[in-house]
């Protein structure tokens, strides 16, 4: 929390909690609470429950209220935690959101409109009728592949300024928009907390201004990205880069399957090495997501084992 208010600050790495689940499909939440005490022994700063690595938009909302529950019951108050309230439309958002900050959510993360149509005047009005509805903090999710619209810079920092967002999850893939944004934040007096899902490049983005990083691939691996964080927070890059040119090579696991969706690729990369390093108990995917196949997970097997990755002590 700061010190000036009861405001949770979200920086240095704060993975996405991804969603073990049993052979049978339902929530297997032992795992679950042996990823989250994986995370925060690794070092993490936070936790980004129910985002596109957990799949949450496979889940009912009664689903998502399990997870979390799950989540801020292992965390027991160690580390802040936001969630995602990702649904079609402010009304519905507010809903999903409410009952999620009932579980412990202490900041609550979403989209621009999803399957509607809107204006950028209207995706506005959407974040702010979101912010004065339920209590929380919140956070602008920018993640055009998903939202097929892409959040405004000068949107998002007039948004900050009004305390409507307290920060931005930049999902886009665009290190130039991502950029002009930390620029534009600074000037502006720095209203935001700017946090980059862009895995491969957050030694480049932590000296450009980031305050943090949402990776993925932390969920097989946190520590290195703490490292990495860590050596850049202390100006030592050479430090940085190493580590990160190190996670790309593990980054490789999510080019081994192919054919698939976007889903079942990344996140189905993911699971098949957490299983292979003990952490999660079975690779399954949400209902209706293919599974890899086994020469994938093969080739996923030999990266770890390149990367002598294919063991790890959990609680």
């Amino acid at each position: 929390m700061s010190a000036a208010s009861s405001v949770p600050t979200f920086s240095g790495v704060i993975p996405p909690v991804v969603t073990p689940l049993l052979a049978d499909g339902s929530i297997d939440h032992a795992s679950l609470e042996r990823l989250v005490e994986r995370l925060l022994s690794e070092g993490v700063s936070g936790l980004f429950a129910l985002g596109s690595s957990g799949e949450t938009a496979y889940f009912t909302d009664d689903q998502r209220v399990e997870l979390l529950r799950t989540i801020v019951s292992a965390n027991a108050g160690r580390v802040p935690i936001i969630a995602g309230a990702i649904e079609l439309t402010a009304p519905r958002i507010v809903a999903t959101a409410r009952r999620l900050i009932d579980v412990g959510a202490q900041a609550i993360v979403t989209t621009a409109p999803l399957y509607t149509l809107n204006s950028a005047v209207e995706v506005a009005d959407h974040f702010r009728t979101i912010a004065a509805a339920i209590g929380a903090p919140l956070w602008a999710y920018d993640v055009p592949v998903r939202v097929h619209s892409k959040l405004g810079i000068e949107m998002l920092v007039q948004l900050g300024t009004e305390g409507v967002i307290h920060g931005v999850k930049d999902s886009s893939g665009d290190d130039v928009s991502f950029r002009r944004l930390i620029a534009a934040n600074a000037a502006a007096g720095h209203p935001l907390q700017l946090l980059t899902g862009h895995e491969v490049v957050v030694d480049a983005m932590a000296l450009a201004g980031a305050d943090g990083v949402v990776p993925g691939l932390a969920n097989v691996e946190a520590a290195g990205y703490v490292r990495l964080w860590d050596a850049a927070q202390k100006g030592d890059w050479e430090t940085a880069r190493t580590e990160q040119e190190r996670i790309n090579r593990l980054f490789d696991i999510v080019f081994q399957p192919k054919g698939l969706s976007g889903d079942a690729t990344g996140v189905g990369a993911f699971k098949a090495a957490m299983q292979a390093r003990g952490i999660i108990d079975h690779a399954t995917m949400a209902r209706t997501v293919q599974t890899l196949d086994p020469d994938a997970v093969g080739r996923i097997h030999g990266i770890l084992a390149d990367l002598d990755l294919l063991s790890v002590a959990v609680g």
